[in-house]
């Protein structure tokens, strides 16, 4: 969730970190800070609040050294102020650290630095890291650091800078992502791509128990015991232009508006002719062939695209699907048979709960099959198998691109899986694939009518309450519509399957409370219209997205989101996209911050 940028280079340092702690922005934080090298000495420059009050302090001030680290921090021990605030120094001022994640054993460690002398002045479990180092310092802050890394027990990232050694930097990750960035006369380090994109393509992803040391001219890596490590450089695949905002305001209604190409280019990449490809990988066919359960573990949207996913499994591979918040599955005891495949699923590829699921998984034998949009990342790198989303990089806090790129790759799975056992004929298969081709221009349909959307959004941004309902597949786009509202607007909303209106939620229902009802031709569609009626019978405002040319919803609605009919199994695919709008522009017109939502982070690289 914080977000670590180090520089070392020849180029403007307070403009290279101040830079890339705004491309940090989109994973949340409440302070933000830079230590550099000016004069020989230690200059450190910190402030709770955003980006920009970090500026004023620095104020164009100008530093003739080469090395500077900058942290954005998203508060776990201690409150929100200046002093919290990263990087953290040593008694001397000579050494700081700029710290990801959490030191579990921060308190045994500060009882004993405090005895030996060490002065501290944060409420922060990150200050013990830089007075460690002091305590170990010999000459070689390498040494130090290496002896200070094996007392520390949790999660962390670390970009270190010292005016003793003025000439480098070093990083170390263990749970928490930290890149190199390999550029030409400079170095780089961040906890994730943004930052490097506009000095370099080429990086060097760190795993676990790894330290590296950047000068300006080269980089290495060692492990946890200073034995050298061969790593390799590889290619980030996105460019600039996909973190700008362009003609959009905010970064979430980009994203919004990037569906259909996000679709159209997943579409191109796995289909080929009349065959799948996401099976490619023999090995990866063969264990999907030979298993009759699967569980999916994710988190937020990812989970509820998750829950999409166990529909189109069911229905079509014919494969029993369970569906569970990774918080949840790492701490109980899941029955695995050898005959059960655990899918991850997770935008960024870094969310701590996700992550530590599959490695539960790993450690008791079993395979995993990852879905990821970033290449690389820690999911993807301790997956047995990995699908990628191609959705490009997300910045909105609030996913929307990644949900249904998400959905779209267990639709083809699906599809797939259910072709090659026999569940799914090629008569259907042809057809499916034409519809799917299809999706992106009926999702720019949806989309045409934006400007209705917001129309309606605007009559109701002083609600306090709304409920989402959904049946059968478009359930999860009830919790997930209902999400996004709360995400971005701060306004209470709750999502339920719409059945179980009568078992307790049908009580909330009086003249002031809007009730989303998301309700296309499909399957269950005579059964919601009996919801609908309850929810009318008691006053309630009905706000419902319906198929276009559907007279029955329009006239039971107060408000009607029209989307093009489509196929039963891909409507939560296009039904998501008026919710998205919807809650973009109810958080608009109430003032909010929409691609930094207060309390939340884009990756949730902590527990």
């Amino acid at each position: 969730m914080c977000g670590i940028v180090g520089y070392i280079g020849s180029k403007d340092l307070g403009a290279v970190i101040l830079v890339g702690l705004e491309k940090l922005e989109y994973r949340g934080y409440d302070s933000a800070g830079i230590a550099v090298i000016h004069n020989g000495r230690l200059v450190v420059k910190k402030r709770s609040g955003r980006i920009g009050d970090l500026y004023k302090l620095v104020n164009g001030m100008a530093f003739n050294g080469k090395a500077g680290i900058g942290h954005t921090r998203w508060a776990t021990h201690g409150g929100v102020n200046d002093i919290n605030a990263h990087p953290h120094v040593d008694c001397k001022s000579q050494i700081a650290v700029s710290h990801n994640g959490i030191i579990e054993n921060f308190q045994e460690l500060k009882l004993e630095l405090e005895k030996s002398g060490h002065k501290f002045v944060s409420e922060t479990d990150s200050e013990v890291i830089p007075h460690l180092i002091e305590e170990y310092y010999e000459g070689s802050l390498f040494d130090a650091v290496l002896k200070a890394v094996k007392r520390l027990q949790g999660s962390f990232a670390l970009v270190i800078l010292s005016s003793m050694e003025p000439d480098r930097i070093i990083g170390v990750k263990m749970g928490s992502p930290l890149i190199i960035g390999v550029g030409k006369d400079e170095m780089l380090l961040s906890s994730d791509q943004m930052p490097l994109l506009s000095h370099t393509k080429d990086v060097v992803v760190l795993n676990d128990g790894e330290i590296c040391v950047l000068t300006q001219n080269s980089w290495s890596v060692y492990d946890f015991d200073g034995n050298p490590k061969q790593k390799y450089i590889t290619k980030i695949d996105w460019t600039v232009d996909m973190a700008e905002k362009g003609e959009f305001s905010h970064f979430m209604l980009k994203e919004i508006f990037e569906q259909p190409e996000v679709l159209r280019r997943n579409l191109e990449y796995y289909i080929r002719g009349n065959e799948v490809t996401l099976l490619k990988d023999f090995n990866l066919r063969r264990l999907l062939l030979n298993k009759d359960r699967i569980l999916i573990q994710a988190s937020g949207t990812s989970m509820h695209a998750g829950l999409v996913g166990k529909y189109l499994l069911e229905k079509l591979a014919r494969i029993q699907t369970d569906v569970d918040y990774s918080s949840e599955f790492r701490y109980r005891e899941p029955v695995l048979g050898q005959n059960t495949l655990v899918i991850a699923i997770s935008q960024s590829g870094e969310t701590a709960d996700t992550l530590a699921g599959v490695k539960l998984v790993k450690e008791n034998g079993f395979e995993v099959l990852s879905i990821v949009n970033v290449k690389d990342s820690s999911i993807a790198r301790e997956s047995d198998y990995v699908l990628y989303i191609n959705a490009g990089p997300e910045i909105g806090v609030a996913s929307t691109k990644a949900y249904t790129a998400q959905i779209l790759i267990l639709f083809l799975l699906s599809l797939e899986v259910g072709l090659l056992r026999g569940f799914v004929s090629e008569e259907d298969f042809s057809r499916m694939r034409d519809e799917l081709f299809e999706l992106p221009g009926k999702i720019n349909d949806v989309l045409c009518e934006s400007g209705y959307v917001k129309e309606v959004a605007t009559r109701f941004l002083d609600a306090k309450h709304f409920v989402f309902l959904g049946r059968g597949i478009n359930y999860p786009t009830a919790l997930e519509g209902a999400l996004k509202l709360k995400e971005v607007s701060y306004v209470h909303a709750t999502g339920y399957a719409a059945g179980e209106m009568k078992h307790g939620p049908l009580a909330l229902v009086d003249k002031d409370l809007p009730v989303v009802f998301v309700n296309p031709k499909t399957s269950v569609y005579e059964k919601s219209l009996n919801n609908i009626e309850e929810v009318r019978a008691r006053g309630g405002i009905i706000i419902s997205v319906a198929s276009s040319g559907d007279l029955k919803m329009e006239m039971l609605s107060d408000y009607v989101f029209k989307m093009p009919e489509v196929n039963e199994l891909l409507t939560p695919l296009v039904s998501i996209i008026p919710l998205q709008l919807f809650a973009y522009n109810v958080a608009v017109g109430r003032g909010c911050d929409v691609d930094r939502p207060r309390n939340l982070a884009k990756s949730v690289t902590v527990e």
